[in-house]
């Protein structure tokens, strides 16, 4: 058992086994790649066929339609974890990304000929795809979303941008949040828009301060023409279809958070007991033992905390508020203990060559994708009734 983790009761044999299966798949699949898809920001497209074919995309598609069937979160969870855990695994966010955040949409709000219609290429990884929300100038705030859906017939017309889109650049259907009337929540829309559309562009793959392997992206929208038939759910009815995933999603970003968190502190301590500094191993100092030991408690009571969240949203009944907790208590100690483990790795630590370079840069979107800090503890605010 590692010495960072300590014990755990959340997870059952099937959820272990799928995290031996997460960790050979990083191996072969992603290791060999990984430098390759750092300097070209972005994984091939035959990642997310790999994945569906070892069994780790699309969880939570019912198995008519090709996907695992499980409405159990937790096998999410693992996945997640284990991909934040390694060291070499950046690239593979994109297939955590889809399981956790937009293969929902198609799952939750589809009917069925939608279902029919596109969860078989999703479930095979033929099909990729991302949710696009964020808009220049909006950020978090999503009543003020400005691309416009303008009905035409049988048709919708998009006009827009949008940014900071994850699996943009490979994305082959985009959940677009898009305005079709003028009140703020009540007139937002969800449209599920082709990449291969007339009008459809994308456009920079952005340059990032870390994970350099997503093809995080611009996307923009010109009269692109949209089947009133790609419309999930009643028009309006967009702000509670994306707040209902929001949950989710966070919850997602936490147990990640907190199991980078452990992939560091694992990797800081074999380090500092094998670099010497005054004749003898660095972590023989006391300053060493002391950070240690006060990161590794807190990461394990941020652990119980997010297992305990796990439980309560696998029954259906986590919070908005737990889930925003959650987000913003593990991020912020993850750029915490990533600020502090490079302080013991002293001058390699700033070199990209060791790892602690790299989680220093990719830590610090964490608190802020998914929402900012500022954002959750508004949500924990109000929810004290503030």
């Amino acid at each position: 058992m590692s010495q960072i983790i300590g014990p755990r009761s959340l997870y059952e044999e099937e959820h272990e086994q799928l995290r031996e299966m997460v960790r050979a798949f990083v191996e072969q699949y992603a290791r060999p790649h990984a430098e390759r898809w750092e300097r070209e920001g972005r994984v091939d497209r035959k990642l997310f066929v790999q994945a569906a074919e070892a069994g780790i995309l699309g969880f939570g598609i019912p198995e008519e339609y090709g996907g695992g069937g499980s409405d159990d979160f937790r096998f999410n969870a693992v996945m997640g974890e284990e991909l934040a855990r390694h060291p070499v695994s950046d690239g593979m966010a994109c297939i955590a990304l889809s399981n956790d955040i937009v293969i929902p949409y198609f799952t939750d709000l589809t009917n069925d000929e939608q279902k029919r219609r596109w969860l078989p290429g999703i479930a095979a990884g033929e099909t990729v795809v991302a949710v696009a929300m964020s808009e220049p100038g909006t950020g978090s705030d999503l009543a003020g979303i400005r691309t416009t859906a303008t009905r035409d017939g049988d048709d919708y017309v998009v006009d827009g941008s949008k940014t900071f889109i994850s699996n943009g650049q490979n994305a082959d259907l985009v959940v677009t949040a898009v305005r079709t009337g003028p009140d703020p929540h009540k007139g937002l829309s969800l449209l599920v828009i082709p990449a291969d559309s007339p009008g459809f562009s994308r456009g920079r793959r952005l340059e990032k301060i870390g994970l350099h392997a997503q093809d995080t992206s611009e996307l923009a929208f010109e009269g692109v023409r949209v089947p009133v038939a790609n419309l999930l759910g009643p028009e309006g009815a967009g702000f509670a279809g994306l707040m209902a995933n929001l949950p989710q999603e966070r919850i997602s970003i936490g147990a990640a958070a907190v199991a980078s968190s452990e992939g560091v502190l694992e990797r800081t301590l074999e380090y500092v007991k094998q670099r010497q500094a005054f004749g003898r191993p660095i972590g023989a100092f006391q300053n060493t033992r002391f950070e240690l030991a006060e990161m590794v408690t807190a990461v394990r009571a941020s652990r119980a905390y997010v297992d305990a969240c796990l439980v309560e949203h696998n029954a259906g009944r986590l919070t908005p508020e737990d889930a925003a907790a959650a987000k913003f208590w593990t991020t912020e100690q993850y750029v915490d203990v990533v600020g502090r483990c490079l302080q013991l790795h002293g001058g390699y630590g700033y070199m990209r060559e060791y790892r602690i370079a790299r989680d220093y840069e990719d830590a610090r979107i964490t608190t802020i994708y998914g929402g900012t800090t500022e954002i959750m503890k508004e949500i924990v605010g109000r929810g004290l009734g503030l």
